[in-house]
């Protein structure tokens, strides 16, 4: 199998690395905009070597597309005007509407596969992929009756060899469940980070004191701002819905914190507490 991978990033970085551990004979062709990435995926053993876009998709079965929203809109229309009838397309994008509409009457429609592979951590660059990121995790799969039977059958093949349960919802749901489950943690963090950065301007200390609980919080700050602000943008009407909702909790803890009333403070931690055997049962 050869495939041409379109960002070699932790996303694409770690799916190339997984297909060439589970697989025989697969050649991975990079493709991407920064030369420095694509001589570091190169010598991590995640591409073989690297081409022009037109010149991989040429030559390959499978497009993987691993590179920010914004860019990815952009791009998908150029790569189904060159594909052949039985080539397969992959987007991993953690926006899916906007991406499913920029192709939806496009003439190779069938060979695009809409996914979102649930993984990631908070690096990025092609140093921090590893083979084992999408191993039991779930691979989201966004208006499959649009992609073409032989397409979708690769794509569950390849999905079963990376040990990834695929999960079927529209575009649309994708992107409203994806603002609070995912978009809005990266928010949180973010603002988190910023708060706590603001006060250490005055309070040195505050790092020295700081614990795992803050480091486990703020995790999520540390990812890469290149790759949200696309996201952010793409899922807004969904995104400032769910942070209406967060910000209103925010405030209704404040009230209940300025009226020291410890008895409904700890009866709205257990009712946050309710989420711990969903959270127990996904780990």
């Amino acid at each position: 199998m050869k495939i041409a991978l379109v960002g070699v990033g932790l996303i694409g970085g770690s799916f190339a690395l997984a297909v060439k551990r589970r697989r025989l004979n697969v050649e991975v062709v990079g493709v991407d905009k920064n030369i420095d990435n694509l001589e570091k995926a190169k010598e991590l053993g995640i591409i073989d070597r690297y081409e022009s876009l037109e010149e991989a998709v040429n030559q390959v079965d499978v497009v993987i597309l691993a590179i920010p929203v914004d860019a990815l809109t952009k791009l998908l229309p150029q790569v189904l005007d060159l594909v052949k009838d039985d080539q397969l397309i992959i987007d991993f994008g953690s926006t899916k509407e906007a991406v499913c509409l920029s192709v939806a009457e496009h003439k190779n429609r069938k060979c695009f596969v809409a996914a979102h592979p649930m993984a990631g951590t908070e690096y990025s660059g092609p140093q921090a992929a590893f083979s084992t990121l999408f191993e039991d995790k779930i691979m989201i799969l966004c208006e499959q009756e649009r992609s073409g039977e032989v397409q979708l059958n690769l794509f569950h093949e390849i999905c079963k060899n990376l040990a990834m349960k695929v999960v079927s919802m529209t575009p649309k749901d994708h992107d409203l469940h994806i603002a609070y489950v995912s978009h809005l943690s990266h928010i949180s963090s973010f603002a988190l980070s910023t708060t706590v950065l603001e006060k250490e301007k005055d309070e040195k200390h505050i790092f020295a004191m700081a614990g795992s609980g803050f480091a486990s919080t703020v995790r999520l700050a540390k990812s890469s701002p290149e790759m949200w602000s696309p996201i952010f943008v793409q899922n807004q009407n969904n995104l400032s819905g769910a942070l209406e909702t967060y910000i209103k909790q925010l405030s209704s803890f404040k009230e209940l914190l300025d009226k020291k009333n410890a008895e409904e403070m700890n009866e709205f931690m257990k009712e946050a507490n309710k989420i711990r055997p969903i959270i127990d049962g996904i780990r």
